[in-house]
């Protein structure tokens, strides 16, 4: 079995799953618990805050342990469209389903006005419309934008984006899920980030939400008064465990994912040679090192994913949220038009993919594509 879907999830550190057993057995206890088997649940779930705090340059007051990347995106979107009349949310279909279908749920229920920034062919948000959209927006106004895409690995251009953002006054989000442990920056100024555990080689289930310095929201779940009263519901002390593993293990991730570089370049090159047709999605812009996507025209990617399944390859047609929908990619129609669709196989690379398994990746596709063509 060959496994290039890091994107969807990276397999868990030997050192998370330890850990995490050992809470199980150990702090079970419920961490808002005063007294010692609560104290002991509870030194769980302040480790992971410090550990992701670290890992994004922030107080660990700043820091809101959530169900995953989900639930971070809504919570940013959902409270800034609750504190503020009249919102508007500025993003694209580059987007997360997460983003882009928590906009598009909010318009529908008449909670605010949402401006669609047009994707340029090379998988970046075209700013222009973005100065067009803050000049035109007025107050009140959040832009949702993603730090890598999740099918493309393309880096959006967050510099810029911050900057026309602040001459507006407008505040900002951003989904760092494909981001944190991957690649350098930390983007500090934007107004809140979205990190997932089982992206940085942790659990599943667990996440944040990370805040500028003073910043807060409204929560969306109420009861108890977990996490200062923004998220109410009991924290799990074990998942709790392995994320503080594995944001401590990601703090060196990106030197460990720019060695990916050659190898990338060496599977892009390979691909492209196999079917000269076809062409890697976002080629044109700056990309993260482990990403990438083949678009094969009058392929339809889903049918190829599950074939070279049955022979242990395993990739994917996109975002895993999306996974078993008749929908074609909106990224990839965004950038390419309709047509084009559903017509990419999102292969992405890890800390432990070796050259071995990306040539025998590409011998599994050489064998498998003739059937599609």
């Amino acid at each position: 079995m060959i496994y290039l879907d890091w994107n969807a999830t990276t397999p868990p550190l030997p050192a998370v799953a330890h850990a995490m057993a050992e809470a199980l057995a150990s702090a079970w206890g419920n961490p808002s618990s005063t007294h010692g088997h609560g104290a002991v649940a509870r030194r769980h779930v302040e480790a992971a805050r410090h550990a992701v705090a670290e890992l994004g340059g922030v107080d660990p007051r700043d820091v809101l342990l959530l169900s995953g990347g989900t639930e971070a995106n809504n919570l940013a979107l959902r409270s800034h469209v609750r504190r503020m009349p009249g919102a508007v949310i500025v993003t694209s279909h580059l987007e997360h389903p997460s983003v882009s279908k928590t906009a598009a749920a909010l318009e529908a229920e008449g909670a605010c006005r949402v401006v669609w920034l047009r994707a340029e062919v090379n998988g970046q948000v075209a700013l222009s419309d973005l100065r067009a959209a803050l000049a035109d927006a007025g107050p009140h106004v959040l832009v949702a934008v993603q730090a890598v895409n999740h099918e493309t690995g393309v880096l959006q251009p967050l510099g810029e984006v911050f900057r026309l953002a602040r001459e507006r006054e407008a505040r900002v989000h951003v989904d760092a899920v494909q981001a944190f442990g991957r690649t350098r920056e930390t983007w500090l100024e934007a107004d809140s980030r979205a990190l997932a555990g089982h992206k940085l080689r942790g659990p599943k289930g667990i996440g944040a939400l990370l805040l500028r310095p003073g910043g807060s929201v409204l929560p969306q779940v109420h009861g108890g008064a977990q996490e200062r009263g923004l998220r109410a519901g009991t924290v799990d002390p074990a998942a709790c465990a392995g994320l503080a593993v594995a944001a401590r293990h990601a703090i060196s991730g990106p030197e460990r994912y720019a060695a990916l570089v050659p190898l990338r370049d060496r599977l892009m090159e390979q691909l492209l040679s196999i079917a000269p047709d076809s062409r890697i999605a976002g080629a044109g812009a700056a990309r993260a090192a482990h990403v990438v996507n083949w678009v094969l025209p009058g392929v339809i990617g889903p049918e190829l994913v599950a074939a070279l399944s049955l022979e242990g390859l395993s990739v994917s047609a996109g975002s895993a949220c999306s996974a078993g929908t008749v929908e074609p990619s909106p990224v990839l129609s965004a950038m390419f038009g309709a047509a084009l669709g559903r017509s990419g196989v999102r292969l992405s690379l890890g800390e432990e993919t070796t050259a071995t398994e990306v040539d025998a990746a590409v011998a599994v596709i050489q064998r498998v594509l003739p059937k599609f063509r």
